[in-house]
């Protein structure tokens, strides 16, 4: 039986893909779980233009991404905090503040999880900071920390 897969179904295939199964897996297991749907001329032609919408917006996020990811690498982050001798921090400067910070200056919500830091910034001066934005779309952003007067 042919069938036009809803949902990634593993060892199977991906979401779209038209398949030849087994007449019990396909009734038994993948359509009453929504995997699956019988391969008619009108889910076939669905499954198509899923697959184009899919397509286009995964182009569109990317361009998004770019174009973001040119914003952030012109942008300096500036705080200001307190330190003692030595230049080392009372606190740290961590992914999250460095998130709200890039929401506050370029208006975009970033994930703290995307803000790649090794570990916290607890040093006085000039860090760059990678943030990953989508895929493989990634920008350096310059982080300047300051003493606190």
């Amino acid at each position: 039986m042919k069938v036009v897969l809803r949902k990634d179904v593993p060892g199977l295939g991906k979401a779209g893909d038209i398949k030849n199964v087994a007449d019990g897996y396909a009734r038994n297991y993948l359509i009453p779980r929504g995997l699956a749907a019988v391969a008619t001329p009108g889910a076939i032609k669905q499954a198509e233009q899923e697959r184009i919408a899919e397509a286009e917006r995964t182009r569109r996020l990317q361009q998004e991404a770019e174009e973001l990811a040119e914003k952030l690498a012109q942008q300096t982050l500036t705080f200001k905090a307190r330190a003692g001798e030595g230049d080392r921090l009372y606190g740290s400067i961590t992914s999250a503040d460095i998130a709200q910070a890039i929401q506050e200056a370029t208006g975009l919500e970033v994930d703290k999880r995307k803000v790649l830091l090794e570990r916290p910034i607890r040093e006085l001066g000039e860090h760059t900071v990678t943030v990953k934005l989508h895929g493989d779309v990634v920008s350096q952003v310059k982080v300047v920390v300051e003493r606190e007067a």
